[in-house]
């Protein structure tokens, strides 16, 4: 490997609980890893999530499936899940999942679930994206909260991986000025509003994607 490459230092930013997959991944690739996590995940909402009488259930992140999994109640109706991570972490609870589409976006999980989808309940994080609540006119369960976190002195880094809006975000309010590798492109319009130059994006928008985008931004 070109030793310069391994000279890249690459800021890793995901949660605290989120953060060591993606940062073992970035490791092998023969690259330097900064772990400070930007975001932090708490629960937050209804202690019992009651699911008798849905026709679907939506879950959009690995940490709400955990959290989900947690205060369900009633019997589980069919379930999408965004992507791989979160249908590996309904797995993970002996949960398989109905439906997990192509593209790991509120777009593509539109795209492909059946319709008429009946009663939808969108399980997600407050402040989420209402476009899959709104389409579907489903009922929507806040299951956490996202918190962003300003480590002092800032991190140092040649790159920058941005796995949320909310790390775009709070990349944006240190003022870090370090290329960009997003997950996907709301993440994307996040960081460039917010002033960041994004290099690179996953495709598809999960943490395989994001490993192989970190891999192509380090050339």
């Amino acid at each position: 490997m070109d030793p310069a490459r391994r000279r890249l230092r690459v800021i890793v930013t995901r949660a605290r609980e989120q953060l060591e997959p993606l940062a073992a991944r970035i490791e092998a690739l023969g690259l330097e890893v900064v772990r400070c996590p930007l975001i932090e995940l708490e629960p937050a909402g209804p202690h019992d999530v009651e699911l008798t009488g849905y026709d679907w259930l939506v879950v959009t992140s690995p940490y709400g499936a955990r959290e989900l999994l947690r205060r369900a109640r009633g019997a589980i109706p069919r379930v999408a899940a965004i992507g791989p991570g979160t249908a590996a972490a309904l797995r993970a609870g002996e949960v398989e999942s109905d439906l997990v589409p192509r593209v790991s976006t509120q777009e593509g999980l539109l795209a492909e679930l059946p319709r008429p989808a009946g009663r939808v309940l969108f399980a997600g994080a407050e402040g989420a994206r209402t476009l899959l609540a709104d389409e579907l006119q489903a009922d929507f369960v806040p299951l956490y909260r996202t918190r962003g976190l300003r480590p002092d002195p800032p991190p140092e880094g040649d790159i920058v991986v941005l796995a949320s809006s909310s790390a775009a975000e709070a990349a944006s309010a240190l003022g870090l000025d370090v290329p960009a590798v997003s997950i996907g492109p709301e993440t994307t319009g996040t960081a460039k509003a917010a002033g960041l130059s994004v290099i690179a994006e996953a495709d598809p928008h999960d943490l395989d994607g994001l490993v192989a985008a970190v891999a192509r931004a380090a050339v």
